[in-house]
């Protein structure tokens, strides 16, 4: 009696290892696939700051020579209505793709999808 005490036990803790695990899987893969707004910086200072201006406002060097003006980025009312699929459609697909303006390019040839991840947590952080 007491082996089978034993090994119910044993499968008791090998179930809560198990579980454990497979919490800091869940967890750390969702960690992973969330963006990080200092990788974003970065590329939106490259790809987005020319026309959003370096502090999302809509006031870049280009931005003077275009109509529609960019987006203000770091107005936190306009960019709570957007989820992160019509950000991600936006950064990748272009203006166009969510209704906006033809002169937003695409970049989804040169991003990668945890780029464009890193963007949007980066822009969201601006709109703080």
């Amino acid at each position: 009696m007491r082996i089978v005490n034993f090994l119910s036990g044993m499968v008791l803790v090998f179930a809560w290892v198990a579980i454990l695990l497979f919490t800091l899987w869940v967890a750390s893969a969702s960690a992973a696939s969330a963006g990080d707004p200092g990788k974003g910086k970065d590329i939106y200072t490259k790809s987005c700051a020319s026309c959003h201006g370096p502090a999302g406002k809509g006031d870049g060097v280009a931005a003077a020579a275009l109509n529609p003006k960019p987006a203000n980025l770091a107005d936190k009312a306009t960019i709570s209505k957007l989820d992160d699929a019509t950000l991600t459609n936006v950064i990748a697909k272009g203006g166009p793709a969510v209704g906006k303006s033809p002169l937003m390019p695409p970049f989804n040839g040169q991003l990668k999808d945890q780029d464009v991840k890193d963007v949007i947590a980066y822009v969201r952080s601006l709109a703080k």
